[in-house]
């Protein structure tokens, strides 16, 4: 079956990507990227348990009834069962008169820590607000602008000392010190190191730098530049790689937003500007190595 033709069938079935992973054992994160049109050619192994989700229809029937009877993340409910649930509330599964009960999620904004750390390791996460957002793989782009700026302000660091320590994502970042809020920015500068523990860092960063991508760019933009401004984060910068710009936040001197491009060389405030990243190097690298 083709990738269009499962999209089909899933809009068709009502199933969120959430249930379909549950119930096919494809990761989320794959089924989000098929679903979502990014991956265009899954592995046959991989179609074939989204076909027995979507398209039982088409399976021989020794096969369908053996793949509902292993199916771990399903519990066979009795055929007398209930099924008058509203459909927007309906994470049943019905084939050949029986249902198949889905673990229901959660309601957003209720998340905790516990269910951060207990989500399955092969889905990134981040939860703000008791809110969980999902976060695709990044694209080489993403990780290239990421790794260059965090080499240039570790080698401000290893010339000219000091307290402060750059980090580059994947770090988990408990920004308000409570249990409703774990972030994953993609470079960091913490100046206080009591703030870094071995699970993490504890607290607001004192420079946080996002690199935006489609799907992470109004969370960014919008919801993750209030909380870093609430939580007490001195300087952020926003790095598009789609218009070449950078945004800059300087909440430690009430100086925003200031907007540069990839020509310029820009000052670190939070070193008050004895760091300078001159972008001009930083795109010439990443082109030299995608072009």
């Amino acid at each position: 079956m083709l990738v269009s033709e499962l999209i089909q069938k899933k809009k068709a079935s009502g199933l969120s990507n959430r249930q379909i992973a549950e119930l096919s054992g494809v990761p989320f994160g794959t089924v989000q990227r098929i679903f979502g049109g990014i991956t265009k050619s899954p592995r046959s192994e991989t179609l074939r348990a989204l076909e027995k989700v979507l398209a039982p229809e088409i399976m021989p029937a020794s096969e369908k009834v053996k793949a509902l009877e292993n199916e771990p993340a399903l519990k066979k409910m009795p055929a007398t069962a209930s099924y008058d649930m509203p459909a927007a509330q309906d994470s049943m599964l019905r084939e050949a008169g029986l249902a198949y009960q889905v673990k229901p999620a959660k309601q957003q904004g209720t998340y905790t820590l516990a269910d951060y750390y207990a989500w399955p390791e092969e889905e990134r996460i981040e939860l703000i607000d008791g809110v969980i957002y999902d976060m695709a793989a990044p694209a080489s782009v993403h990780q290239l602008l990421a790794g260059a700026l965090h080499a240039t302000l570790l080698q401000h660091v290893l010339q000219h000392g000091g307290a402060c320590t750059p980090i580059v994502s994947p770090i988990d970042v408990q920004l308000d010190r409570d249990d409703r809020t774990m972030v994953q920015p993609d470079v960091v500068i913490v100046c206080d190191k009591s703030q870094i523990t071995p699970k993490g860092i504890y607290g607001a960063p004192d420079f946080v730098a996002e690199v935006l991508s489609p799907s992470t760019r109004r969370k960014d933009l919008i919801i993750k530049l209030n909380k870093y401004m609430a939580a007490g984060v001195r300087e952020y910068w926003l790095i598009d790689p789609d218009s070449k710009t950078v945004t800059v936040y300087d909440f430690g001197h009430e100086i925003f937003p200031v907007h540069y491009t990839f020509e310029d060389t820009i000052p670190v405030a939070v070193w008050e500007g004895a760091c300078k990243v001159d972008f001009r190097v930083i795109a010439e690298f990443i082109r030299s190595r995608l072009e």
